[in-house]
């Protein structure tokens, strides 16, 4: 019985990788992720069901567009899969079977998929154009904010550390609205602190500090690999670090594994 659930969140998860990849193309460009309906971005062709399903279009038209025969990017496959990966290891991470199904595990699964929902867009957001989009930050905190109504009405939780949380988020959006009025964009740096903040809300300060050295020490490593790699040609380390990109991948690594070890133990 166990297996039919997760092969539903599977299913669940590259419905969501398949938004993922609309999102990730069309925040960045300003253009509607809702009400429009998915288009080849070659030939703007407008897109069918049958061109629609997660992974299983991809593979049937063998990569390629159904109308112009443009190739389709990889990424488009990749992520969709590792979307249904990532869902059903959280579900396993935190032990969801039908025996111990319980109202609260309920709830932070649902969050839990909504906020990693979050951090897979900002992360393919910030690999292509090293931005994080106001929107998704501003989910994440709407997302985090009912979480928090609902472990201080249903769980009588202690919120203290929660609401100080979103103050500092408020300074820190007030702050990035003066730089952008003055600027006309977003301050990446402002932009990452708020993420970092949106973090330590839902893990822990512990997993959120691991997340950010496992980020430093990936982005030394490869910059250190392409320097090595492209010697002869004088390579430059990158001026525009993604730096989003490799704190997302991280702390949903490091949200999995400890939900292994505080559900198994």
């Amino acid at each position: 019985m166990n297996i039919i659930i997760y092969i539903y969140i599977f299913l669940i998860g590259i419905t969501f990788g398949s938004f993922f990849t609309l999102a990730v193309y069309r925040m960045p460009l300003g253009k509607d992720i809702i009400k429009e309906r998915s288009f080849c971005p070659n030939c703007n062709h407008k897109l069918t069901f049958l061109d629609l399903l997660p992974l299983f279009s991809y593979i049937i038209l063998r990569g390629r567009c159904r109308y112009c025969k443009q190739k389709i990017r990889p990424r488009y496959f990749i992520l969709e899969l590792l979307s249904g990966i990532v869902f059903i290891l959280f579900a396993i991470s935190i032990n969801l079977t039908i025996v111990n199904m319980s109202m609260s595990k309920i709830v932070y699964f649902i969050v839990g998929i909504l906020y990693i929902s979050g951090l897979f867009i900002i992360s393919g957001i910030d690999k292509e154009k090293t931005t994080i989009q106001k929107e998704i930050i501003a989910y994440l905190i709407i997302v985090q904010t009912i979480y928090i109504i609902y472990l201080y009405t249903l769980e009588n939780a202690d919120i203290y550390r929660y609401v100080i949380c979103l103050i500092i988020l408020l300074i820190l959006a007030l702050i990035n609205n003066i730089y952008y009025k003055k600027k006309l964009k977003s301050n990446y740096i402002i932009d990452v602190l708020m993420l970092i903040i949106i973090m330590k809300m839902f893990t822990s300060e512990v997993l959120t500090i691991i997340s950010i050295i496992i980020t430093l020490m990936a982005i030394a490593i490869e910059n250190i690999f392409y320097k090595i790699k492209y010697k002869k040609e004088k390579y430059k380390l990158k001026n525009k670090i993604p730096f989003a990109f490799y704190l997302c991948v991280a702390n949903i690594i490091t949200l999995i594994l400890t939900n292994i070890l505080i559900f198994y133990r």
